[in-house]
């Protein structure tokens, strides 16, 4: 029998209580995280709060976040404002070419003083990994991300080494620029939850980012507003918001539609409905709900699947804008459940 969520709208220390097999949360609770970082990177990054949420959603949910958009537009400083909100270990990698997947991963070396093999750990091993243009390292060196994003963990020489939690990978890639660069298999994209893109700012947010560059340096001077543990508490909360057995058909519905529908040669697969599931669970809470309703599975939809459909003759090129007019298009044609989602 699933856990029903009963939601209050105050604080109580943040003691979970059972009360007749409900979980009662608190749900500002986990408000107030997102409002510290929105505003927090907010004094870096202008203009982009519901980018900020979405890359929120994703701490909460373990989620990998992959920033495709044009150069100068901010994704790294984006990515670097975030890590700096969260009281955790950053690492960055830039991505070239003659990476290797040790320069990656780590590697085992053999210390002569004591005649064993000792492990170096690679810059891997963190909480927020940023992944700098990931589409110029080789196909190999970008397959070595795969187990880590999945399972949360590597494998080296055989040994299997645990990643500490909270692990998310942001990686960054610009769509224009193709010479030296390998696109990301399928298999990779679909490891991520979300594909975002900054765009270019409005004429007055222009302004505010000459302004505040010019009165200092903004993401140098941004702390550290939330703690590895309130993320934490938070993933567990978010997990235990309630999805009726309509909202459950509803996101399969729209996934089997996506692999039947004629433009698309692969379709949403099952760790792609998980993602928009756990996503939309988040949202819930966000908007001051302890249910899923179909506006929250609407909202994210395009943002946690587009850019794992693969559409027919884009084997070599994949039309992000195209795949977001398909799911736009899903959304419209499949019915949404009319039961009450807070009653079942």
């Amino acid at each position: 029998m699933r856990k029903r969520i009963a939601v209050t709208p105050w604080r109580m220390r943040g003691e979970r209580l059972h009360q007749k097999g409900c979980i009662i949360i608190h749900h500002m609770d986990i408000q107030s995280l997102s409002e510290s970082i929105r505003s927090n990177v907010s004094s870096v990054i202008v203009g982009k709060d519901d980018l900020i949420d979405k890359l929120f959603i994703a701490l909460v949910t373990s989620g990998h976040v992959l920033l495709q958009d044009v150069p100068g537009t901010g994704k790294t400083m984006l990515a670097k404002a975030l890590a700096k909100s969260v009281e955790c270990e950053f690492k960055r990698v830039q991505f070239t070419p003659d990476l290797l997947p040790s320069d990656v991963s780590g590697i085992s070396y053999f210390n002569p003083k004591s005649s064993e093999f000792v492990f170096r750990p690679g810059p891997l091993f963190t909480n927020i990994l940023l992944g700098d243009e990931i589409n110029r390292a080789s196909p190999r060196t970008q397959s070595s991300l795969l187990e880590c994003m999945e399972e949360r963990q590597i494998t080296i020489d055989g040994i299997t080494h645990t990643l500490e939690e909270p692990f998310m990978v942001i990686a960054t890639q610009n769509p224009l620029e193709q010479q030296g660069t390998f696109p990301l298999p399928e298999a990779q994209l679909d490891r991520f939850l979300f594909q975002l893109s900054m765009g270019y700012p409005e004429t007055d947010e222009s302004i505010q980012i000459l302004r505040r560059f010019i009165e200092g340096k903004p993401l140098q001077e941004l702390q550290a507003v939330v703690t590895v543990k309130q993320l934490i508490d938070a993933r567990e909360t978010a997990q235990g918001v309630h999805v009726s057995d309509p909202m459950l058909e509803y996101i399969t519905q729209l996934a089997e539609r996506t692999r039947g529908d004629e433009a698309v040669v692969i379709g949403i697969s099952p760790r792609g409905c998980q993602a928009l599931l756990k996503a939309a669970q988040v949202q819930a809470i966000l908007g001051g709900r302890g249910y899923v309703i179909p506006d929250d599975v609407k909202t994210l939809a395009i943002p946690v699947w587009a850019h794992r459909l693969v559409l027919k003759g884009t084997y070599l090129s994949r039309s992000s804008s195209s795949a977001s007019e398909v799911i736009s298009r899903i959304l419209q044609e499949v019915p949404v459940p009319t039961e009450d989602p807070e009653a079942l």
